[in-house]
């Protein structure tokens, strides 16, 4: 008799406890806190307005920002969880906005020129892929080389120069509005659907996992780890030729040596933010959005405060250094140790 009034606060505690074992809890949290800090210490920052049919403001201007962080983002993960990781993001960024703007420049069509660029960002990550999955080269060593040649090689093409484009139809990708929205984030939007979908809907996204969790055993179950490794390599590189193409459209030009300077490491950041573990096997392509999000939001904040760009740096440091600890094996049973010594004190 007593059994059914217990059962709404059983009900209760399983939702909470479903609540703090979900993966986004954190990620969520700690962008809600940064937003939180906006509204505290920077007037107007949750004001919108619409001129000519655009919506403006504050959180319009992160979310564009972050759009090629997020695509940059979607990639690794899959990279990731396979136990690997892609340095070379930066530069395929490089070579694929150098490759757009230049043929844009000689009076291609923007269809042919952003063909060639996403080509050759196949091209970068199938090499990437070949490395690691065929000659079972090192990820890191393996990227690297790509890394370092890679925007040597769009600085060739370059000249060494940033090459300017003035036409309009180049500049919608990453400056242009859709439906009141930015097209950058119906482009991101698009992409992360299709992807979950895929590693939903499919036995992908399981396939992935298990390469992550332990690659032996998958490759003598039948899986071929090799080309699902490569695959990866793949993807990563199309989301970084696509982020090129972004950039460059935005700030209407493509500079060789700073487009995607750094962005690799943003990039991971992002994927640990989202609850992903850098010994693969796991992975949440939603929260790493969300940790490129908080990265943007956390630039964002730290320039409108007016605190010195140089911060920014070290703040990143910090928080990989936090989650570098937070994910270490022998954190919690030290913990532990500690809080049974005090307890027998």
């Amino acid at each position: 008799m007593n059994s059914a009034p217990d059962a709404p606060p059983r009900q209760r505690r399983r939702l909470l406890a479903l609540l703090a074992e979900h993966p986004l809890l954190r990620p969520v949290a700690a962008l809600l806190i940064l937003l939180l800090i906006d509204v505290i210490f920077l007037p107007g920052f949750w004001h919108l307005e619409i001129k000519d049919g655009h919506l403006y403001g504050p959180l319009i201007d992160i979310l564009n920002r972050a759009a090629p962080l997020m695509l940059a983002a979607l990639g690794m993960s899959l990279v990731i969880a396979t136990r690997g990781i892609d340095v070379s993001i930066g530069a395929v960024v490089a070579i694929s906005a150098t490759v757009a703007a230049s043929l844009v420049n000689a009076d291609h069509s923007l269809a042919t020129a952003y063909a060639a660029a996403l080509g050759v960002a196949l091209l970068c990550g199938a090499w990437n892929g070949a490395l690691v999955a065929g000659l079972q080269l090192q990820p890191i060593i393996a990227t690297l080389i790509l890394m370092v040649a890679g925007r040597g090689l769009a600085q060739l093409l370059s000249d060494g120069q940033i090459l300017t484009v003035y036409r309009d139809d180049f500049f919608v990708l990453g400056g242009g509005y859709l439906l009141g929205l930015p097209v950058s984030l119906w482009v991101v939007a698009a992409l992360a659907l299709a992807t979950i979908a895929l590693l939903r809907k499919t036995a992908l996204g399981l396939f992935i996992q298990a390469v992550g969790l332990n690659p032996v055993a998958s490759r003598l179950a039948g899986l071929r780890t090799a080309t699902l490794i490569f695959g990866t390599y793949v993807f990563a590189a199309a989301c970084a030729g696509l982020a090129g193409l972004m950039i460059a459209s935005n700030i209407k030009s493509a500079d060789a040596n700073n487009a995607g300077l750094l962005l690799e490491l943003d990039a991971i950041l992002a994927v640990t933010l989202g609850g992903a573990s850098l010994a693969g096997g796991k992975y949440h392509l939603a929260g790493a959005l969300v940790g490129a999000l908080i990265i943007q939001t956390l630039t964002t904040t730290i320039y409108s405060l007016g605190v010195p760009p140089e911060v920014n740096m070290v703040v990143k440091a910090l928080v990989v250094f936090v989650l570098c600890i937070l994910q270490s094996s022998e954190l919690r049973p030290m913990l532990r140790r500690l809080v049974s010594r005090g307890a027998t004190r």
